[in-house]
């Protein structure tokens, strides 16, 4: 089993930064893919950013491409997904979920282990 904790999220104006930290424990080993998604109230959770285990090979949805990055610290077992150019759009409880690299990395029925996710609300 894999654990996975958010955090970081918060209220912030349009505009604005925050950085949405992951911590991993357990069998991190097994979760070659971490990848962010978020979830608005009505809408279904959509793709936002990924990371391979190496860190070499990332990839974001169109709508957050240029202002997002994803990275990730291995020694810390931590994954890191900073948000810039913050729009009103984004606001949406933010998951991260981890999965062996089977494919599918675009789809959150694809991830085997999902954290409790963590609230980001972006005012006009």
């Amino acid at each position: 089993q894999v654990q996975l904790v958010e955090s970081g999220g918060g209220l912030v104006q349009a505009g604005g930064s925050l950085r949405l930290s992951c911590a991993a424990s357990g069998r991190t080993f097994s979760t070659n893919v971490i990848a962010w998604f978020r979830q608005a109230p009505g809408k279904e959770r959509e793709f936002v950013a990924l990371i391979w285990w190496d860190g070499l090979i990332t990839n974001y949805a169109d709508s957050v491409k240029g202002r997002f990055f994803i990275s990730r610290d291995n020694a810390k077992n931590a994954v890191y997904l900073r948000m810039n150019s913050l729009k009103p759009d984004d606001t949406a409880t933010y998951y991260c979920a981890g999965q062996s690299g089977s494919g599918g990395y675009y789809r959150a029925e694809s991830y085997d282990y999902w954290g409790q996710g963590t609230q980001v609300t972006v005012s006009s």
